[in-house]
């Protein structure tokens, strides 16, 4: 490409940035999918652990009946927790998650059956539908379970019988994961944000700078100019790229002043996401940001008006917000496939950052790579259209 047409290429991405930072569509999408994502998201989780944490503190049983079972009541006070007797109409309220604990439900016969060395059925009441309760069955469950366990030794030792022998495997568990391992399930969900903010705000910079431009009637006049094809696109799909790596930055850069948000300092020591960690997304994001806009530009060029290029891109949207959760679904670990595919090699590059892990250079070059190509064949695409001016 001739000095000029670099000339010409740097004043249409100049022009494009500028009309692309007045547009108050991009500027809301700026502001509300970037700066406000990240501390969006961890006030959310943060209630969220908050709430778990605050009920676990609060070390207390539900119970349908603790008049019947003061053997349980009493193993109940020595753990320190506090019984509470359960609403006449509890299982409505666990069917509509107004109650937020499971149930306990003690017979009537319950004592008298303990005594006389029978089986009493106690039962465990909650909602799969209520997430609240749901998630207290399981400490529910260890405490009766430990009350089970404390009888039948009683019950072994009245006999002469050592509760050891029963116990013929000593089982312990270790856990492999490191604290950056345990760290990065947590931070999990920020490789999606921000990929998914960079995502939308490519989308109104790019369908304006073709299609809308089309449908305002400002396209026409500028590819009557004397600059080059080459040079108007790359300009155009510079000031696009542009705005896709300004989101991605304003989003990685949020989540390190929403982490002073985090209110649970286990949560706080388990969240690490640091300056190290937002460089590794921005270098990673900077090709991906590239080829999006391309593919952008690409399906909304031959569009009429700026709904029917939105109606093209939710294609694209769907890829791209669907491709990471392949990360999820498939329980076999990462596969070497996954660094073909653009939005889910990032995300799978992204998780490695987040575990602390080395980033071999080729896996770093694969994804890419594949980004470089799948730029330059949509901007070629672009190119041709242009030339042949099909736009009418």
């Amino acid at each position: 490409m001739s000095r000029g047409a670099l000339a010409g290429a740097w004043t249409v991405y100049l022009k494009e940035l500028v009309d692309a930072l007045r547009d108050r569509r991009t500027l809301l999408t700026v502001l509300l999918s970037s700066v406000a994502v990240g501390p969006l998201v961890l006030v959310l989780i943060s209630s969220l652990v908050g709430g778990i944490e605050k009920r676990a503190e609060a070390r207390s049983v539900v119970v349908v009946g603790i008049e019947h079972a003061p053997s349980l009541a009493n193993y109940l006070a020595r753990q320190t927790y506090v019984v509470r007797v359960a609403p006449g109409d509890y299982e409505e309220q666990l069917r509509k998650s107004r109650l937020g604990e499971p149930v306990v439900v003690i017979p009537a016969d319950f004592e008298t059956a303990l005594r006389s060395g029978e089986t009493p059925l106690v039962e465990l009441v909650s909602a799969a539908s209520n997430q609240r309760a749901a998630t207290g069955v399981g400490p529910v469950l260890r405490l009766l379970r430990g009350f089970n366990q404390e009888q039948a030794t009683l019950r072994l030792a009245l006999r002469g019988v050592a509760p050891a022998l029963l116990e013929t495997v000593r089982v312990e568990e270790r856990d492999l994961a490191d604290a950056a391992t345990r760290a990065a399930q947590l931070a999990t969900m920020v490789p999606f944000f921000v990929l998914m903010a960079m995502l939308y705000g490519a989308l109104n910079a790019a369908l304006d700078t073709t299609a809308g431009e089309r449908e305002r009637g400002s396209l026409e006049p500028l590819l009557m100019t004397p600059v080059p094809r080459a040079a108007l696109v790359l300009g155009k799909w510079g000031a696009v790229a542009t705005v896709a790596m300004l989101i991605a930055v304003l989003s990685c850069l949020s989540f390190l002043p929403g982490q002073w948000l985090l209110r649970s300092e286990a949560l706080s020591a388990m969240f690490r996401f640091g300056v190290r960690e937002a460089a590794w997304f921005v270098s990673l994001l900077l090709p991906l940001a590239g080829a999006l806009s391309a593919l952008l530009m690409a399906l909304a060029v031959r569009c009429k008006t700026f709904k029917e290029a939105q109606a093209n891109a939710t294609v694209v949207l769907l890829a791209v917000s669907l491709l990471p959760l392949l990360t999820v679904f498939n329980q076999e670990g990462e596969e070497a496939w996954h660094l073909w595919l653009p939005a889910l090699a990032q995300t799978t590059l992204m998780g490695r950052v987040l575990k602390g892990e080395a980033l071999p250079a080729t896996d770093l070059a694969l994804p890419v790579l594949v980004c470089v190509g799948l730029a330059a064949l949509a901007l070629a695409y672009v190119m041709r259209l242009l030339r042949q001016a099909v736009l009418k």
